[in-house]
């Protein structure tokens, strides 16, 4: 028995949206720019292994993720195809890499000496990490480029496949800033293409820029938030560049239905109090599983009408105030649509002041993922 049958609340995931994002992408980009998909953090929160394989059947050649364990991830579920670990992975694992065709990433001299003094089954594949003004890894010199390209000339166990650079401010309003990088990343793929003979495929494009400027992503583009239907800043949902769909939706049932009277309260700290007689309606959800207590006063969706959330949110349970007596079992849409209304994640962000890329990655593994199409 699943999890599913037992507990009344569950994500829904739609993976012919996931289908839908990735054509919609492949229709911007020119025919030479592939897509690889970022599969990172559990897939945001929707499910690594399942997203993965409905992007590489849709359209992506490749995959990206954060971290070494990810890629193992992927590849005990029998996922052959490319895959970039985008994230710092400490020297001695390269040998695990190695083995199992997973790409890693790169950028510091001290780090290629450390892998280049072990013994590799399998040659190990790197892409080097320019940092152009994201201020997190990278190279950022011209001096440094070319002391580890010269270290990279007599490591034959060790081959660079691969560029890439990542904007801090793709998304934003003003473009000032996301110029200033792609100037010095092209400054620095120059330096590195007069110093190695050797071909590369070179990446600097994430949802943002990719959907903002398409014709200049290069070989691929690292696609993300938007394969899973979400936007990656207000700015660019206003462009209306691409049509998107969300794939991420989250239901519950209501556990418990009762009236309270004027005066009565509701839940820890009696922040609520009911001004005249009503419906109360609790829902087997709460902080525990990521839906997060800054989320009290927010909406959610009974008989396709939005009740608001009142009182604080508790570990495991949430109350609504509801417009009238419904059965218990009555289904709740938190995130998603229902009878002709949406509640989408970008309202959630929006509420508790973060990204929506935060709000799917917020609702953990308590919650069960139930995967619809495809």
């Amino acid at each position: 028995m699943t999890r599913a049958r037992i507990r009344p609340t569950w994500a829904e995931i739609d993976l012919d949206a996931i289908t839908h994002n990735i054509k919609a992408m492949h229709e911007r980009l020119p025919k030479k720019t592939k897509i690889v998909a970022v599969v990172k953090a559990n897939g945001y929160g929707h499910g690594s292994i399942q997203v993965a394989k409905k992007a590489l059947d849709s359209g992506a050649t490749s995959l990206a993720v954060a971290l070494l364990e990810e890629a193992l991830e992927l590849r005990e579920a029998g996922i052959n195809a490319p895959i970039l670990v985008m994230g710092w992975v400490p020297p001695e694992a390269a040998a695990i890499a190695a083995k199992h065709h997973i790409t890693l990433t790169f950028f510091q001299k001290d780090w290629l000496d450390q892998v280049s003094r072990m013994e590799f089954d399998e040659r190990l594949q790197l892409h080097l990490k320019l940092d152009t003004g994201m201020g997190r890894i990278g190279i950022r010199s011209s001096e440094a480029l070319r002391e580890i390209l010269y270290a990279l000339n007599d490591k034959p166990s060790i081959y660079l496949t691969g560029v890439y650079t990542h904007f801090a401010t793709a998304d934003g309003t003003n473009l000032t800033y996301f110029h200033k990088q792609k100037e010095q990343f092209e400054r620095m793929l120059s330096e590195l293409k007069e110093q190695w003979s050797g071909e590369v495929t070179v990446h600097i494009g994430n949802s943002a820029s990719a959907i903002r400027l398409p014709g200049d992503m290069y070989d691929f583009v690292r696609y993300g938030i938007s394969m899973y239907g979400l936007y990656p800043s207000q700015p660019v949902k206003e462009e209306q560049a691409i049509n998107l769909k969300q794939a991420f939706s989250l239901h519950s049932r209501l556990a418990h239905v009762k009236q309270i009277e004027a005066g009565d309260a509701i839940s820890y700290g009696l922040t609520y109090k009911a001004e005249k007689a009503e419906w109360i309606g609790t829902i087997p959800i709460g902080y525990g599983d990521g839906w997060i207590r800054k989320l009290q006063g927010f909406s959610v969706l009974v008989d396709g009408k939005r009740m608001p959330i009142v009182g604080r949110i508790c570990m495991d349970q949430t109350m609504v105030r509801l417009d009238q007596e419904y059965p218990v079992g009555t289904k709740v849409t938190l995130l998603g649509s229902q009878n002709g209304s949406f509640i989408n994640i970008d309202e959630a962000a929006a509420y508790v002041d973060t990204i929506s890329y935060e709000i799917p990655c917020l609702l953990n593994e308590r919650i069960p993922r139930i995967y619809k199409g495809g």
